[in-house]
């Protein structure tokens, strides 16, 4: 038996595998941190140990769709989670996160935070008294900072709607004394940018997307050293790194998801490794925006006989 001298040590054994079970393994929904993720990280870590103050900073996390925001977000939750104290019986949470509602209406929104915060109430209460209940639970669960995804959803609310959610949130941050996170697509920067007094508050925070360059380079190389392939992949060529950027156009959930598709077919067809090659063939089953951009690529192939 090999002893697969091409993954890192940690990941050799899942080579040895079966078939169905490296698959998994390769499906399965897991962190792998990449620079701007670190970077990201570091400035919410930041934020958080913020003393209180007047106007608590503010950060505006933002980039296209796919680019990881969500996942930075989970990341953080899981490194600062909620803590139970047995003898007083009172929960903690240092950081709260929330979804923006499907409208930008005021008691939709403390109506989601009640959620975030494990206590949903009854949605008959009046807004003031769903308002009350929100800022008595953050203050009792000491939270330190307050996180809101999607917030490009405001822009779905007529302009009214949008100036009371923003009102909204900044007498959060006002009375709370709590960083605010917004993550969100570009759409999000430019709907704070109506609020000149709130965008005043917000730095950004870009996730750009992912160039032919050293750092694609590594991440393709992390991930040739981690998959469960039997033979050594050629993911760090620049070669490779061209089919990747012309099949997901540098959108980090593309390259993971294009890179967890024919890892899978070379265990399936028995090649056990990725070439620049793995991502030609027609018979990929590729994310909607990969299969476009592949059948227009064969196409004009095609043509050019």
């Amino acid at each position: 038996m090999s002893d697969y001298q091409h993954l890192l040590p940690a990941y050799r054994s899942h080579a040895a595998l079966g078939d169905a079970e490296r698959i998994a393994w390769i499906r399965a929904d897991r962190w792998l941190e990449t620079a701007q993720a670190r970077a990201a990280l570091a400035r919410l870590e930041d934020l958080l140990s913020y003393p209180a103050r007047d106007r608590m900073p503010c950060l505006l996390l933002y980039g296209d769709t796919g680019m990881g925001k969500t996942k930075i977000i989970r990341k953080f939750l899981r490194d600062h989670p909620p803590c139970f104290d047995r003898g007083t019986g009172i929960s903690s949470m240092p950081v709260v996160a929330m979804q923006m509602p499907a409208e930008p209406l005021e008691r939709d929104v403390y109506g989601e935070l009640l959620s975030a915060l494990g206590a949903p109430g009854p949605m008959t209460d009046s807004t003031y008294r769903l308002k009350e209940v929100c800022r008595s639970l953050l203050r009792s669960m000491s939270v330190r900072m307050l996180i809101i995804d999607e917030i490009h959803a405001m822009l779905a609310g007529s302009f009214r709607q949008q100036r009371i959610f923003l009102n909204v949130i900044r007498f959060l941050a006002n009375d709370l004394k709590v960083p605010l996170i917004c993550a969100g697509t570009d759409l999000a920067r430019q709907a704070l940018l109506t609020d000149p007094q709130l965008a005043e508050r917000f730095e950004a925070f870009h996730l750009d997307r992912w160039a032919d360059n050293s750092q694609l380079s590594q991440l393709l190389s992390s991930l040739a050293g981690i998959l469960p392939l039997r033979r050594s992949s050629e993911l760090g060529t620049a070669a490779a790194r061209r089919r990747v950027l012309d099949l997901t156009q540098g959108v980090t959930n593309r390259v993971f998801r294009l890179i967890e598709t024919v890892a899978v077919e070379a265990i399936c067809n028995g090649s056990e490794c990725i070439t620049a090659d793995s991502f030609a063939n027609d018979e990929l089953v590729l994310p909607l925006v990969s299969m476009t951009r592949h059948m227009e690529k064969r196409l004009q192939r095609r043509a050019s006989r």
